[in-house]
């Protein structure tokens, strides 16, 4: 394709980006196979097809959008046209002068919302916009507000969404669609016939774990006590369905809301105060069963800290009873004789066998949660050849231990220094999963399984891409460990059914369209 400067085409690009030709499409792609290489060809296309137009690419993040447009400006010749990154940073005059010069522009949502809103500029000249991460176009984001305002201004209007996964149920699937206008929705897995061919081999391993008999004692004394307050909120009548941490949540939400709102009633607030202490319980369980024993201990030590300062009669009431005490007890004595939850020194044998069988292997290790990513890369930095380092998202606030997030300068040293092999293992959380540069790695480790599809195939989609690639999943048996792998499968299923099914829909629809305009 001219204009094109150092990249060519694969063959399933080329179909989609046909397609994208003709109408508002969804592109559906794992992470790695070129979304963006799409777009860049479609840009190319619009802007010869209406010369002095504009196109507008957004992405969530600032680094995602400067990643675009450093990835534009490399393959694009210098004299094709203008571009421009636009960031809150720069003034709002500044940002019209460079609107009006510009011919692509590279922009968070919020940036262009805010913008047009405040009628800075409108989107009459824009004649292609993409929008990465599509599956964000949902509800009121920025996302959903522009792509409104471009279909009712744009004098030429073409949209193309960009996802590696846009989610399970297939109403999602749809508001997206409405909201960006989607004619058409093409989708490729890893399995794809077009796609396969360009892809490595993928080797999967279920690693399954147990509990030590100490931890399931600690387990089963905070069931107990868990029990009790579930009781309490069923005889309260508050709650009905399971006690999982998600419904627990929602229910708190729902009594504070009705408090605020006046029903101060002895059984809310009791309720209320009872819920509190039963999420508490579920996150304890949670890190206990699924993530480290010394992030569980700091967990405990934190109620504790907050018992202390009388933050709440309910957090002094749960940690004086036996059975806390006994879980608090028992996990110091435990970390005390180097003990340690069976996923971490598991994690270690893997690490340090690949490293062995390949020094320049590259390795991310996904967990969900900040103090699980600082505990098991302390522990692998502790094993000879390997250089690891945390990779988390910024944070206003500073976590409970003193330590905060990355700044996004910080991230990018990180994963400059991952590209030139100073360093060979990133333990990261969700930040590592969504879009980032991050160079292709020969082994993705999954700490705990994601009951997400869009996370699973976020993060799997780090491997076998140009090599073969390993992906390993830590499972710690009778726990939420096991649910959340299944769910995640189910998910990926039903949401591939769900796709292809809304794909048909569309093609129904234009069918039905066309028959109209040829009465």
């Amino acid at each position: 394709m001219e204009f094109l400067q150092g990249v060519s085409p694969r063959e399933y690009q080329k179909r989609i980006f046909q397609v994208c030709v003709e109408k508002n499409c969804l592109v559906v792609l794992p992470t790695g196979l070129g979304k963006t290489l799409i777009a860049l060809m479609l840009t190319i296309e619009r802007m010869k097809k209406f010369p002095g137009k504009k196109v507008v690419f957004l992405a969530p993040t600032k680094p995602l959008a400067e990643q675009h447009f450093y990835y534009f400006q490399k393959h694009l010749p210098e004299l094709f046209g203008s571009l421009e990154l636009f960031t809150g940073e720069v003034d709002s005059e500044k940002r019209k002068e460079l609107w009006d010069s510009a011919d692509i522009v590279f922009s968070t949502p919020q940036c262009v919302a805010n913008d047009v809103a405040g009628g800075l500029y409108n989107l009459q000249e824009v004649c292609l916009l993409i929008e990465d991460e599509a599956h964000r176009c949902v509800k009121n984001y920025s996302y959903t507000y522009v792509a409104k305002k471009y279909l009712e201004t744009s004098k030429h209007p073409r949209i193309l969404g960009l996802t590696a996964s846009p989610g399970s149920e297939a109403s999602k699937i749809r508001e997206i669609c409405k909201n960006l206008s989607i004619e058409s929705v093409e989708l490729r897995t890893r399995d794809s016939p077009d796609v396969a061919s360009y892809l490595q081999e993928l080797e999967f391993e279920k690693v399954m774990l147990e509990l030590p008999e100490k931890m399931l004692k600690i387990k089963t004394a905070l069931l107990q006590l868990f029990h009790n307050y579930e009781d309490e909120l069923r005889n309260r009548k508050v709650l009905f369905g399971p006690a999982t941490k998600t419904n627990l949540i929602n229910l708190q939400k729902r009594l504070i809301l009705s408090i605020a709102k006046g029903n101060k009633n002895f059984n809310n607030l009791l309720a209320s105060s009872a819920c509190a202490q039963a999420v508490k319980l579920q996150h304890g369980l949670e890190l206990l069963e699924t993530q480290t024993l010394l992030g569980f201990n700091k967990y405990l030590k934190e109620l504790f800290n907050q018992a202390a300062k009388k933050q709440s009669r309910g957090v002094i009431k749960l940690v004086s009873r036996p059975e806390f005490n006994f879980a608090f007890t028992t996990s110091n004595e435990l970390l005390a004789l180097g003990h340690e939850h069976p996923k971490v020194e598991a994690l270690r044998n893997i690490v340090e066998k690949e490293v062995q069988e390949n020094p320049q292997v590259k390795i991310i290790v996904f967990s969900q949660f900040r103090e699980t990513a600082r505990i098991i890369c302390k522990t692998l930095n502790g094993l000879k050849e390997v250089k690891a380092k945390v990779f988390i998202g910024q944070t206003k606030k500073t976590d409970k231990d003193g330590t905060s997030g990355l700044s996004q300068k910080e991230q990018k040293k990180i994963i400059s220094d991952f590209s030139e092999k100073k360093i060979n293992v990133l333990c990261a959380t969700s930040i590592g999963e969504e879009g980032l540069d991050i160079m292709e790695v020969s082994t993705v480790i999954f700490y705990e399984p994601v009951p997400s599809a869009i996370r699973k195939i976020q993060r799997t989609g780090r491997t076998a891409r140009l090599a073969p690639g390993k992906l390993i999943i830590l499972i710690t048996k009778n726990t939420r460990d096991v649910i959340h792998h299944y769910v995640s499968l189910a998910r990926e299923k039903k949401m591939y059914k769900a796709i292809h099914s809304i794909k048909d829909e569309l093609k129904e629809k234009r069918k039905y369209l066309s028959l109209k305009d040829f009465e």
